[in-house]
C-alpha cells in the first residue's frame, strides 16, 4: 500500500466542490431533532440560538477554516502541528469517542420518527428502539464502507431530502396555518416575549447548553484534501454552512411554537406534533407520515456522514504509528474497515442495553454527557492551537486567515470552557445528588479519555505505516 494512497492524496473519485462540503458540514451539524427543546421559548428561542452562534459557531467556523486551509487532515493534524503527536492523538480520540456514544442517542430519535409512521406507541418500546438502532447503524456503516463518494452522495442528498425539505415544509405550513385562521400558540404581544424568562443560574445553563447544537463544524475538515481548490473553497463552505444551519434551526423552531402550545411540546416527537396540527387543519393529516419518511432519510444521512469523518481522522493517528496495524486496515474503497467495525461493536453494545434494560437510560444519558465534555476539551485545544500556530508557524501558507484571531479564538475558548464547567451541574429535571453526579462525570471522562494514553504507551515501531508494505497490513499480529 503506497503512502500516497493511504494518506488520502490519491483516493480517486470526483473531487468535492465547496458547495458539497458546505452541505456535508450542514448535515453533520444541523438536525431538526433538537428543535422541540427550544420551541417552548417561542420568540425567545431566536436569542437562544443567536448567542451560541456568535460565541461558538462563528469562532469554530472561522478557526477551522484557517487551520484547514493551512494543514490538511483535520483536528489531528492541527493539534499535532501546534503541540505534538500525543496532543493530536488526544484531540482526535475525543472527537471519535464522543461520536461513537452519540450514535445511539441520535438513532433513538430516528426510531421515534420511524415509529410515528406505523405506531407512535412503539417510540417508548425499548426493544423496538434497540433493534432499530442496531439495524440502522449497520446499514449506515455498510453505506460508509462503499467509499467517500457514496458517503458524500448520501450526506448531501440526505440533507436536502431529510432536513432542508422538512424544515421548509414546517415553516411554509406554519405561515399558511396562521394565514388561514389557525390559532398561533406562540406569544408575540410583548417585548418580553423576545427574551427568555430570567431564572438566575438556570438561564445561563440554558443558553450554554445550546452551544453544542453547533458542534461538528470542524468534523469534515478531514476531507479537505479531497476538495477542488480547498484553500479558497473550504472557507466559503464554512460561510454557507453557517447560514444554512441557522436557517434550519430558527424558522422551524418558531413554526413548532406556532402549532404546539409550549406545555404540550414533546421533546421526541415535537416536530411530528406540529405537522399533525398543520396538516390536520387542512384535512390532510396523512401527510405527517410522509414527512416522517423524509426525516428518517435525513437522520440516516447524518449518521453516514459522521461515521466517515472522525474514524478517518483516527486512521491518520494509526498511520503515524499509534494504532495497531489491524486497526489501520483499509478495504478496497480505501475506508478504515476495522475501525468502523470496532465502533460498530460499541454502538451495538449500547443499543443492547437500551433494548433490554430500560432503567439503563439514565446511565446512558450520563455517558452521553461525559462524551460531550470530552468534545469540549477538543474544542478548547483547537482554539489554543490556532493561536499557537500563528506564532509557531507564521510562514505556513494559509488560504484564509481569521481577522482578529486572538479575539475570535479566545471567545471560542471561553465559551467552550464555560459549557464544560456548567456540564458538571445537574440539569433541571434530573433527580440526582450533585456530588455523585460530578464524581461520575469525572470518572467517566477519565475512562473514556484514557484510550490515547494507553495506545501511546504500548505503541510499537512496526505500527508506523510508511515503514510497512501492503502485505504486512494483512498480518494478524498487531
Amino acid at each position: 500500500m503506497t503512502g500516497e494512497t493511504r494518506s488520502g492524496k490519491a483516493r480517486g473519485g470526483t473531487p468535492l466542490s465547496w458547495v458539497t462540503m458546505a452541505l456535508l458540514t450542514t448535515t453533520a451539524v444541523a438536525s431538526i431533532r433538537g428543535l422541540p427543546a427550544m420551541a417552548p421559548y417561542g420568540l425567545a428561542s431566536i436569542l437562544l440560538f443567536v448567542i451560541p452562534a456568535i460565541v461558538f459557531l462563528l469562532p469554530t467556523a472561522l478557526v477551522s477554516a484557517e487551520l484547514a486551509s493551512g494543514w490538511k487532515g483535520g483536528i489531528f493534524r492541527w493539534i499535532q502541528a501546534a503541540y505534538g503527536d500525543r496532543a493530536g492523538f488526544v484531540a482526535i480520540w475525543q472527537q471519535w469517542i464522543q461520536n461513537v456514544v452519540w450514535y445511539p442517542a441520535q438513532l433513538a430519535f430516528f426510531a421515534g420518527a420511524l415509529a410515528y409512521i406505523f405506531s407512535p406507541s412503539l417510540a417508548n418500546n425499548g426493544l423496538f428502539v434497540g433493534i432499530t438502532i442496531l439495524v440502522t447503524y449497520w446499514m449506515a456503516t455498510l453505506l460508509a464502507l462503499r467509499g467517500l463518494n457514496t458517503a458524500t452522495f448520501v450526506g448531501s442528498k440526505g440533507l436536502i431530502v431529510g432536513t432542508l425539505f422538512p424544515a421548509l415544509v414546517l415553516v411554509v405550513m406554519a405561515v399558511l396555518f396562521v394565514a388561514t385562521g389557525g390559532h398561533s400558540s406562540m406569544a408575540v404581544g410583548k417585548a418580553s416575549d423576545w427574551f427568555p424568562a430570567w431564572t438566575g443560574f438556570a438561564s445561563i445553563v440554558l443558553i450554554v447548553s445550546n452551544f453544542l447544537a453547533y458542534a461538528g463544524m470542524e468534523m469534515n475538515a478531514v476531507h479537505v484534501g479531497d476538495m477542488k481548490n480547498p484553500k479558497k473553497g473550504f472557507p466559503k463552505s464554512m460561510v454557507l454552512a453557517s447560514v444554512l444551519i441557522l436557517l434550519i434551526f430558527i424558522p422551524p423552531t418558531l413554526a413548532i411554537s406556532v402549532g404546539v402550545p409550549a406545555k404540550g411540546v414533546d421533546l421526541t416527537t415535537g416536530v411530528m406534533q406540529a405537522f399533525d396540527v398543520f396538516f390536520g387543519h387542512f384535512g390532510v393529516a396523512w401527510l405527517t407520515k410522509v414527512l416522517c419518511v423524509f426525516i428518517v432519510v435525513g437522520i440516516l444521512a447524518m449518521v453516514v456522514n459522521w461515521i466517515a469523518g472522525p474514524s478517518r481522522g483516527l486512521l491518520m493517528v494509526g498511520e503515524d504509528g499509534y494504532l495497531p496495524l489491524r486497526l489501520q486496515k483499509l478495504n478496497k474503497n480505501k475506508i478504515q474497515v476495522n475501525i468502523l467495525l470496532v465502533q460498530g461493536g460499541i454502538v451495538s453494545l449500547l443499543a443492547a442495553f437500551f433494548a433490554l434494560i430500560p432503567s439503563v437510560q439514565s446511565a446512558f444519558w450520563l455517558i452521553v454527557t461525559m462524551a460531550i465534555q470530552l468534545y469540549l476539551i477538543m474544542y478548547m485545544m483547537m482554539f489554543l492551537a490556532a493561536m499557537r500556530l500563528r506564532k509557531k508557524a507564521p510562514d505556513v501558507e494559509r488560504g484564509y486567515k481569521v481577522p482578529a484571531m486572538r479575539l475570535v479564538a479566545w471567545t471560542g475558548f471561553a465559551a467552550s470552557l464555560l459549557a464544560f464547567l456548567l456540564g458538571f451541574v445537574v440539569p433541571s429535571g434530573q433527580k440526582m445528588n450533585q456530588a455523585l453526579y460530578s464524581l461520575l462525570l469525572v470518572a467517566g471522562i477519565l475512562v473514556l479519555g484514557c484510550g490515547p494514553f494507553i495506545f501511546y504507551k504500548i505503541r510499537k515501531p512496526v505500527w508506523k505505516t510508511d515503514q510497512n508494505t501492503e502485505s504486512q497490513l494483512s498480518l494478524d499480529e498487531g
